[in-house]
């Protein structure tokens, strides 16, 4: 699978992108602010329905625009499928696979999967336990359709049950038997979603572990410990501890949506311990791991984001991350570098891998064609 092409009307800081890539390596090159990542983030948009940057989705339309547009050819193993994001201000976001719109966004996570290696994870290490969820869900979500369908509906309830907490607070008036309705549909999501992500860590440390010593080419041992309510007793049991508190603070105190990554290098916290580049070592890891964990369970290559990856990282690191992503381990690649002629040599030397490259200025690409399709 790889996307063969992308066109884009008034998405951030494009009036106008119509792109064709190779099946390879696509290098995005500019100055910083002129748009190179902004490519990146439509392409996760094609994959995850939404921004990797902004939740937001009308800050992504372009300042007084009416309405932003992408749209997507992938080829998956021959066939087209051609995927379009459309928003309308003030309306409700339309997504499309072969002109089919989707009745659940839900329902597209996974079929294009996608990882994205961005600066911006350095939020899972210096942010709270929210970042750490989202990155466990993210890489589920993309092979698991119940996994994703549980965690919808676990949150769903999670509100549910704080709006009657907060109902019983200012009513003055408590009813076990009210929230037992909510508590047992709570247990069965929260205990299969406990099992998935305490499966899913157990799986990615020894991955991890190996792709920190191919980066890095340092022996530290680094992992990823999963902390939850549900790791040692019942959940139910753990409810019924915590339902003074929850009654005193009108919220659900305890449950998987308050699960938590430990990050360590040699059994200490990365956050405190662990310096600029073995940070970054550290997250470029985890998201390989993740790159072959859907790897292996999809049997399919995701297409892998490479956002300013000589943030923080040495040349020897950065020469050492691009020969191992340039291999027939990874699929199709889109890199972004300030620097125009810094990645060519690297890959053009390789017979059997193709590259194209991209010169992004102020939201405009070299050579892109002018044909757009219509926003429908």
């Amino acid at each position: 699978m790889y996307l063969k092409r992308l066109s884009l009307i008034n998405f951030k800081n494009y009036s106008e992108a119509e792109l064709s890539f190779c099946n390879g390596v696509n290098c995005f090159t500019g100055s910083n602010g002129e748009g190179k990542t902004n490519l990146l983030d439509a392409i996760h948009y094609l994959s995850f329905c939404k921004s990797f940057f902004n939740p937001i989705d009308s800050q992504n339309i372009q300042h007084s625009a009416p309405f932003f547009l992408i749209q997507g050819v992938f080829d998956a193993e021959g066939t087209e499928e051609e995927i379009y994001c459309g928003l309308k201000r003030n309306q409700k976001k339309l997504f499309k696979r072969n002109k089919s719109e989707y009745g659940r966004l839900a329902d597209h996570i996974g079929l294009f999967p996608v990882v994205m290696i961005s600066p911006s994870d350095s939020d899972l290490i210096n942010e709270g336990s929210e970042s750490r969820r989202r990155f466990m869900d993210s890489v589920i979500a993309q092979f698991d359709r119940i996994y994703l369908d549980d965690l919808i509906n676990y949150n769903k309830i999670v509100s549910q049950r704080n709006a009657l907490l907060k109902k019983f607070a200012e009513s003055g008036r408590f009813s076990n038997d009210s929230l037992d309705i909510w508590d047992l549909q709570l247990v069965d999501f929260a205990k299969r979603i406990n099992v998935k992500r305490k499966k899913l860590i157990v799986e990615l440390n020894p991955i991890f572990q190996h792709y920190y010593e191919l980066i890095s080419g340092g022996k530290e041992k680094v992992q990823l410990v999963y902390h939850s309510d549900l790791n040692f007793e019942d959940f139910d049991v753990v409810l019924k501890a915590a339902i003074t508190k929850d009654r005193a603070l009108q919220y659900t105190t305890v449950g998987t949506h308050k699960d938590d990554l430990e990050l360590t290098i040699n059994g200490h916290s990365v956050k405190k311990f662990g310096s600029q580049g073995q940070q970054k070592s550290y997250l470029i890891a985890l998201k390989l791991a993740q790159f072959d964990q859907i790897k292996k369970i999809k049997n399919c290559l995701p297409i892998l984001l490479l956002d300013d990856i000589h943030d923080k990282l040495d040349e020897v690191r950065v020469k050492q991350l691009m020969e191992l992503v340039s291999g027939d381990h990874f699929g199709q690649i889109f890199i972004t570098d300030t620097h125009a002629g810094r990645l060519p040599g690297i890959f053009t030397s390789k017979q059997d891998i193709s590259f194209r490259q991209f010169s992004i200025a102020e939201g405009i690409v070299q050579n892109q064609e002018k044909e757009l399709m219509d926003y429908e």
